[in-house]
């Protein structure tokens, strides 16, 4: 009793901590129910079902998370300025999938799926996590839905979906870097910048990244070129018009690619790593790793500017070819390989937290079809998320050293009991009861 007591407080506490910035009280209460809705057990997370496990107004509710003007930004800027007490390890960019059955929602179209594997009707979102080695917790920081081609001239469908006049077509790669400069703009101290081939692959993104003075460590594909050592570049020749040409002919051999350059390093370059002690026994691989000045538009005219990186190489015994392939540009130049690997390979907690998301608080049961729904919906659910990681921080923390730490479902488990205590009534069959007497 007197633990859930202690989790019931925390809860109150958080809710009043984290709807201030909505200035109503009215919308401090509907944001409550909201997140104690996400924090139930239930099949479906969206408004009605929700709504009616707790005993509220379903309209109401609708009309809190798809009209009421409150800021998803300004409320996720509260989370992560409550959370981020020492600076990050990591932040993870990463998108995820939404899959629709129709084509009315904010930003649905046909496209490619990561939920279902194939091309369907679905939203993608962006988003942007933190990650930290030492307490082992990740958490989102901030959301952007993507808008596809197809919704920008097409304004009836925008108005029905409530997409901003402002909000244009912006590929995913700007998305990510909007999400970045606008995390630093809350004044939070970056982490190293983690990301997929989809992202880490685009030399312009990479070199973005670099011009924020941010340091990452990015998947490439094997297709990647690049020289071993600084390249050198010569005077451009004059044109029959007397001119100088945009280009500047290469004085150093052609760059290869990182496959080409990964099968004629020598047997000796490659080390055998443990990065990670997961829940099926230690992850281990085999590893190279080698300075690289990225190649990319190295034909062209003006040469942009090259950076030497960290290359990273996967290449496991039992394989006839390297599998994965990182650039890295890190706080320190020279770093060992256990610690490049283990940060290249911390991409996993995004996909943890995805997982997670969607399983206990319904990410993706959104069924509104409105702009702001949306982003309402996902903050809320980022707002549950963060409740629960510190409850498990919190618990792990208490826990007897025999026992194993508690995991995030079995922290939600111990919420069902409290928020069934604080409602009064049964959630399936709506029967009141008489809560136990707190003395």
């Amino acid at each position: 009793m007197r633990e859930l007591e202690r989790v019931e407080k925390n809860l109150e506490s958080f809710l009043t901590g984290l709807t201030a910035s909505m200035g109503r009280s009215k919308r401090r209460h509907w944001a409550g129910v909201y997140v104690r809705g996400l924090l139930l057990d239930g099949e479906r997370k969206s408004v009605e079902p929700m709504a009616t496990r707790l005993g509220q107004s379903d309209q109401a509710l609708q009309q809190f998370v798809n009209q009421s003007p409150w800021s998803a930004d300004r409320l996720l800027e509260g989370l992560a300025k409550a959370t981020a007490r020492t600076p990050s390890d990591y932040w993870i960019i990463d998108e995820t999938s939404f899959p629709k059955a129709r084509d009315h929602s904010a930003g649905v179209q046909s496209q490619y799926c990561g939920a279902l594997g194939k091309k369907a009707n679905c939203q993608i979102a962006v988003s942007l996590h933190r990650a930290d080695e030492q307490n082992g917790t990740s958490q989102p920081l901030a959301w952007r839905l993507y808008l596809p081609e197809s919704w920008t001239g097409d304004t009836a469908r925008r108005q029905r979906a409530g997409v901003p006049a402002q909000v244009v077509h912006r590929s995913k790669l700007d998305l990510a870097l909007e999400l970045i400069d606008q995390t630093l703009g809350w004044q939070m101290p970056a982490g190293i910048v983690l990301a997929d081939e989809a992202y880490g692959g685009a030399f312009e993104w990479r070199a973005a990244l670099h011009q924020r003075g941010l340091r990452y460590c990015g998947r490439v594909p094997w297709t990647t070129t690049g020289w071993m050592e600084e390249p050198g570049f010569g005077v451009p020749a004059v044109s029959r018009r007397g001119r100088p040409a945009h280009r500047r002919p290469l004085l150093s051999p052609e760059p290869k690619n990182l496959l080409a350059i990964a099968q004629a390093l020598p047997a000796s370059a490659w080390k055998r790593v443990t990065w990670r002690h997961g829940s099926k026994g230690p992850q281990r691989g085999r590893f190279a790793t080698l300075s690289l000045w990225a190649a990319n538009r190295w034909r062209q005219g003006p040469q942009p500017e090259r950076v030497e990186k960290v290359a990273l190489i996967e290449w496991p015994e039992e394989e006839p070819a390297p599998t994965r392939y990182w650039l890295a540009r890190l706080p320190k130049k020279k770093v060992a390989l256990e610690r490049l690997v283990a940060t290249a390979k911390a991409r996993w907690r995004v996909e943890q937290d995805y997982r997670e998301l969607k399983d206990e608080l319904g990410l993706d049961h959104y069924e509104g079809r409105s702009w702001q729904g949306f982003h309402h919906h996902v903050a809320l659910v980022t707002a549950a998320f963060v409740f629960l990681r510190q409850e498990q921080a919190r618990l792990r923390r208490h826990a007897q050293k025999s026992l194993p730490p508690p995991t995030l479902p079995q922290v939600r488990r111990l919420l069902q009991a409290v928020l069934i205590r604080l409602s009064g009534r049964c959630p399936w069959c709506h029967t009141h009861f008489q809560p136990p007497d707190s003395t």
